[in-house]
């Protein structure tokens, strides 16, 4: 589904290069959920930035190829590119309040044509998130982190990506919701064959969820690993 070989990945800084990634190759396939373990500063963010090419390009130089389902998505124009980011890949960030417009209610974001009503009552009931009536009326500062992650979850699975990617999912949220979203990321995947990409430091959570394992140091990303409980 998505194969990424990405030569390197250098930032500008004060006039002058840095290196954050190098030589990293890898391939996703429908139907698992894939972690990348890391420390922060270890490149997580920037590499699942890469894919979809939203860094900047004014302080960022990409050497890179991803191919999603056979496109290079670096050779797309702007409106091609962002309409498999609307249709197709889904992000969940980890400052997840940012990601909304503070003067749009949620109700904006809802409007979807593919997700019924029933969904997003039980997905909302799932998450232990406030009744649509409540929820499409509060505006995006009125919530804690916890929520918007959570909300930013439940946009991201009514969309029903073929791949979801998710920074940090469990970084706002407590244990019992993250044991929630565990179940919640293995079923999506097995009911849409659709695949998952998270990055965290949360090892207990990669261990559960996870079909396969990688880890991020020093710029370079191990091969993925398979677990013996998936």
């Amino acid at each position: 589904m998505l194969s990424a070989s990405i030569n390197s990945v250098d930032i500008l800084i004060d006039n002058q290069c840095k290196r954050i990634l190098q030589n990293i190759s890898f391939k996703l396939e429908k139907g698992n959920v894939y972690t990348i373990l890391g420390k922060n500063g270890s490149g997580k963010s920037t590499l699942i930035n890469t894919l979809t090419k939203l860094l900047d390009n004014s302080i960022y130089n990409i050497d890179a190829t991803i191919e999603f389902n056979g496109i290079n998505l670096f050779e797309l124009n702007t409106a091609e590119l962002l309409r498999i980011r609307k249709e197709k890949i889904k992000y969940v960030f980890q400052d997840s309040v940012n990601s909304f417009d503070n003067l749009k209610k949620f109700e904006y974001y809802f409007k979807m044509p593919d997700a019924s009503e029933e969904e997003s009552r039980n997905l909302f009931g799932y998450f232990l998130l406030p009744k649509k009536e409540i929820l499409f009326n509060l505006y995006p500062y009125e919530v804690s982190g916890g929520m918007a992650q959570r909300i930013s979850i439940c946009l991201a699975i009514l969309a029903k990506p073929e791949l979801l990617i998710l920074d940090e999912p469990t970084s706002a949220i407590d244990i019992n919701i993250s044991n929630l979203l565990c179940n919640k990321l293995r079923e999506f995947v097995y009911s849409h064959r659709s695949s998952v990409l998270l990055i965290t430091q949360d090892i207990d959570f990669a261990e559960h969820v996870s079909d396969y394992i990688a880890h991020l140091s020093n710029g370079t990303l191990s091969q993925f690993i398979k677990l013996s409980n998936t």
